[in-house]
């Protein structure tokens, strides 16, 4: 007999092409009348755009957002959200944003919409994560959860194929993990799976053609159904790695999920066999570990954390850090078994 607890969603999701015009009829359902529209420097166009959309209902822009969150431009960003009266946020872009709208709600209570441009996922999950001196932290917390989020697959058209690999390989990482999460349930298990049906189908073909619309509204599809395992269930041993290596180390967040996955996978495969079966219908091959860097290989994703910028002094300290205050995972973990897997990944060799 099966055992377990399903934490239901409490976000409400707008899916579809064009659902961007229905931000200021998803800002007003929820009372907001005052929203603070966040992003990356890199994304201030698509921002300004929304403001627009939201006409009277804009308070203002603050474009500073930054990968792994880091403490010091969140406290920028309440700043200018209490000297504007904002009573809301909207993350306009990817991980980066919507976990900068996370920590401005952890801190103010404001509620937070949020409008995704790539495959991150994180906009399904109550997870916060921070960096503060050049290290990261995350936590659970339910309130931070973002209360509407509208994806519109045209947004990401314009994602380009590099990105949208490692995008999609991050987003599949979620899935992954979910499969085995010591508090895995039987709908995250099905949600897991499709989500990796979906990504690794889609993703050889937005690689080829950027703009297949088909292509991209599956691959959002299966990022959705990824942040929403995310969100329901635990991380395990490869979330943990990467939390480490960005937070230390700068890495990008999307590229060190990439090049991580296949090792964590190869580990944590003796010990995680319903889970690897049923990735393996995902990525048919020899063993689903091998097959997913070959598909990183074949769609030129990076496969080598020396290519991210991380120095190979770097591995003993990683897995120090790694076993340190760990999370949860199905095989047991010690720094040896990490200083192994992170020695291969770091050089770029088969898992």
């Amino acid at each position: 007999m099966k055992e377990f607890v399903h934490r239901g969603q409490i976000t409400k999701v707008v899916f579809g092409s064009g659902t961007r015009g229905r931000v200021p009829e998803e800002a007003d359902a929820l009372g907001c009348r005052r929203v603070l529209v966040l992003c990356t420097p890199d994304q201030t166009d698509q921002a300004a755009q929304i403001r627009d959309l939201l006409g009277a209902a804009a308070a203002g822009t603050f474009a500073e957002a930054a990968a792994h969150t880091p403490v010091e431009v969140t406290e920028k960003a309440v700043v200018q959200a209490r000297s504007v009266g904002a009573d809301s946020v909207l993350a306009v872009g990817g991980g980066s944003t919507v976990g900068l709208g996370k920590a401005i709600t952890a801190r103010t209570g404001l509620p937070q919409l949020a409008l995704p441009t790539t495959y991150a996922g994180s906009e399904m999950t109550p997870i916060l994560g921070e960096t503060e001196g050049r290290r990261k932290t995350t936590r659970r917390l339910a309130e931070v959860r973002p209360r509407t989020v509208v994806y519109d697959v045209e947004l990401t058209h314009t994602l380009p194929a590099p990105v949208s690999v490692v995008s999609g390989i991050n987003a599949m990482a979620h899935a992954v993990e979910a499969l085995y999460a010591r508090d895995q349930d039987p709908i995250a298990f099905l949600m897991a799976g499709e989500s990796l049906d979906a990504l690794a189908r889609s993703l050889p073909l937005v690689a080829r053609r950027p703009d297949d619309a088909e292509a991209r509204a599956d691959a959002l599809y299966g990022a959705w159904l990824a942040g929403t395992c995310l969100g329901t269930v635990g991380m395990a041993l490869h979330h943990k790695v990467c939390h480490v290596l960005g937070g230390t180390f700068g890495l990008p967040h999307a590229e060190t999920h990439t090049v991580v996955l296949p090792h964590v996978i190869a580990y944590n495969a003796p010990a995680a066999g319903q889970a690897m079966a049923r990735l393996a219908q995902a990525l048919p091959g020899d063993d689903p570990a091998n097959a997913l860097f070959d598909l990183a290989e074949r769609l030129g994703a990076p496969r080598a954390l020396r290519d991210l910028g991380m120095p190979e002094a770097g591995i003993e300290q990683a897995a120090a850090l790694v076993v340190r205050d760990g999370y949860w995972n199905p095989r047991p973990v010690d720094r040896s078994a990490v200083r192994a897997f992170l020695t291969r990944a770091w050089a770029g060799e088969r898992p």
